[in-house]
């Protein structure tokens, strides 16, 4: 299903390629001209955009019919079709551009993401994105990564209380920020999540006493500290290791039994995979 607002994000798009016409194709292609074209793979990933691909065929021209093959999720490889593209050539060549630029981004973080979940599977452990997107892009990009085989952290600032470095260096510390959220949730009737980062075990000290807190971000420390971290918390909260992992390290964060770990290069640093629309 379509993040809400992608069909005013396509329109945007389109009216940002298209301008006043597609005048190399309103030039050398006739208006009766009708064919087909296929998605080609050309790198090994996770195959992701299928559905956002259909949504702008069907906005350039709802007489283009996407036929798929493979769908959002997909291992590929170089020489997979994905899907047929069939219709006017005209609208073809117009939705190609914006129809490749979804897809290869959402495909390069899936496949990124695929990589972090494969790194420590058996482990217990699951990967979070972060709020390091493309801005618009947002909705997309954390789909990409649910189509990855990852878990979405909040969405925006709107949808979880998460209690910063710079809140708390702000509010004068930690009990004074965690007073200060939940004074705050009460007086707006709110029930959110709330998660406090920690940089280091003194500072996690200070979250133990307090009970209204429902996950600790553990922030650049190493797996062992985690590991004395996860030890200290015992269940009490849920836990969340960021800062600096990679896929190297991913597995001996997740081995210390951290419940989660959150990397933000899963949207700010995914390199697009290489895909291709070929004339049939």
């Amino acid at each position: 299903m379509l993040p809400h607002g992608t069909d005013d994000l396509i329109a945007k798009a389109l009216a940002e390629d298209l301008g006043d016409g597609d005048h190399t194709t309103l030039a050398t292609i006739p208006t009766e001209a009708s064919g087909g074209a296929r998605l080609l793979v050309k790198e090994a990933g996770v195959l992701a955009g299928v559905e956002i691909a259909a949504a702008v065929a069907k906005q350039v021209d709802p007489a283009l019919h996407l036929r798929p093959y493979l769908m959002d999720g997909a291992a590929i490889a170089p020489g997979d079709v994905a899907f047929n593209l069939l219709g006017p050539e005209r609208s073809i060549l117009q939705a190609e551009r914006l129809l490749l630029n979804f897809m290869q981004r959402m495909s390069g973080i899936a496949t990124l993401t695929r990589r972090y979940v494969e790194a420590i599977d058996g482990t217990g452990c699951r990967v979070l994105d972060t709020r390091k997107t493309t801005p618009g892009l947002r909705a997309i990009e954390k789909w990409a990564v649910r189509i990855g085989g990852g878990h979405n952290h909040r969405h925006g600032l709107y949808d979880m209380v998460l209690i910063k470095d710079n809140h708390i260096d702000f509010c004068g510390g930690i009990p004074q920020a965690i007073n200060a959220v939940q004074d705050y949730l009460e007086r707006k009737g709110l029930d959110l999540r709330v998660e406090v980062e920690v940089r280091d075990l003194a500072e996690l000290e200070q979250v133990l006493v307090h009970d209204r807190v429902h996950r600790v971000m553990l922030d650049n420390f190493t797996p062992y500290l985690l590991s004395k971290a996860v030890q200290l918390i015992s269940g009490r909260f849920e836990t969340e290791a960021s800062g600096g992992i990679t896929l190297e390290t991913a597995r001996d964060y997740a081995a210390t039994g951290v419940d989660f770990i959150s990397v933000g290069a899963l949207t700010h640093s995914a390199r697009s995979l290489d895909l291709s629309l070929k004339a049939l």
